[in-house]
This record gives C-alpha cells, structure tokens and sequence, in this order.
C-alpha cells in the first residue's frame, strides 16, 4: 500500500521538509555519477554500520577509522535505489509537511533529527553485528508517523493499491494505515529475531523511530498548538 496523500490543509510552508527531500535527492544524484567502487566506500563510510561501532578494529582494518557516532546521522540523507528515494520522499511529502506545520521549523528539524538517531541507534542495538550498512530516511520518517499517528488519527489517508499494478485507489483513516504499517514493521522485526532470517530493510530502524516520535511529539509541539489542543479536548 502506498500513499498519495492525505486530508490535513498545511497552514505554513514546509520549509525543512523541502530542505531534507533536496538534500536526500541531491546526494543520491551525486553519487549516481561516481564510480561503483567509490559509491560502495560512500555508503560504507557514511551509512551506518552496526558493526563497525560495536568492533572498531573491524572498522580500521577496512579503512572506516572511528567516527564518534557520524554515521548515525550521515545515513539518514543516504538511499540504496530510486524506489528507496522516491517511497522515502513520498511519505515526506504526505505526513512531514503536517508535523512541520504544528511544531515550527527549528523544532521539527530537531525533532526529526531526533528521532533519526534513534532510530540508528535501535538498528544497532537490536542487530550489532550487522556488516550492511543502514541508509535511508525511514527511520526519522517512522518518528514523524508516530507524532501523525497521535496529532491526526482520523485524517482521511489516499492509498493505492498495487494489485496487477491497476489503478486502485482506498481512503482509510490514518489510525488504520499507519496501524497496520507498525504491525508489519513489528512482525518483520521478531521475525527476523526469532527464524534468523537475514534481513535487508532496518525494520528495528523503523520500530524505533515510530516509539520516539510517538513518545516525544508533545515536548516539540508550539505553545499555541499545545494550548489549542488541550482546549479542543475538554471542549468535547
């Protein structure tokens, strides 16, 4: 199921979502005109690589010397295809710009920030012997989905549906798309755990994210939203 957009007007404009989709995409272009043994020590050197923290001889013998933690952040603007880079910027797209809108530019940067370093950070503990490297927005775009997921439970979700590839198209409430896409990550992750089965998406990535965002939301949310909102709530 993948998204196309969603019912929830955007009072300002998303600056920092625009600044992170452009950033994503100019670094994929960039290393699209490198050579592949180039691109592979790229990635290698600026995705994250679990077990490049968790033996850092491993990391020397292979040229990555120490770096106090960069990666965890690097990764986040890195992508592995253009499916990867476009499913990363459509979600952006759909469900950022909202998030942006109710906590101001500085604090949603920091917020996604945030809660893309934790989520690295989950992967790693969860996987720390991990030799792939992470790349990707998904992790911090799981942080943003966890504040929509509580901000905006009953916003109408556009969803297409890829059945022999026709144009089906569903609007579901946001509690049920973005319930059912946790249950997945949720399932792939123990699953993972339990069969060790090798895994080639960071699902624990994902987990992790979806709970800070879904945990923090509320110290990054303006005061004037905030104030709204608990009006809103005892009014009703």
């Amino acid at each position: 199921m993948i998204p196309i957009r969603d019912s929830i007007p955007c009072n300002t404009k998303p600056f920092v979502c625009w600044g992170i989709m452009g950033i994503c995409i100019a670094v994929f272009l960039y290393m699209q005109f490198l050579p592949l043994q180039i691109q592979h020590y790229f990635t290698y050197k600026y995705g994250m690589l679990p077990v490049r923290y968790s033996n850092p001889q491993w990391g020397a013998e292979y040229g990555l010397p120490f770096d106090y933690g960069l990666s965890f952040i690097t990764s986040l603007f890195l992508h592995g295809g253009w499916f990867h880079l476009i499913l990363n910027m459509v979600f952006i797209w759909i469900f950022a710009d909202n998030i942006e809108d109710r906590m101001g530019h500085g604090l949603f940067w920091c917020f996604y920030l945030l809660c893309g370093l934790i989520a690295t950070g989950t992967q790693w503990i969860f996987d720390p012997q991990l030799s792939t490297p992470v790349v990707g927005a998904s992790g911090a775009i799981a942080g943003v989905l966890g504040a929509y997921f509580f901000l905006y439970p009953y916003a109408r979700v556009v969803i297409w549906v890829p059945f022999l590839l026709l144009p089906i198209f569903v609007e579901v409430p946001a509690i049920a798309f973005l319930g059912f896409w946790v249950i997945i990550q949720i399932n792939e992750a123990t699953s993972s755990v339990i069969f060790g089965a090798p895994a080639d998406v960071a699902w624990w990535a994902h987990l992790g994210g979806f709970i800070a965002g879904a945990l923090l939301y509320p110290l990054f949310l303006t005061n004037e939203v905030a104030e709204e909102t608990t009006e809103t709530k005892t009014d009703e």
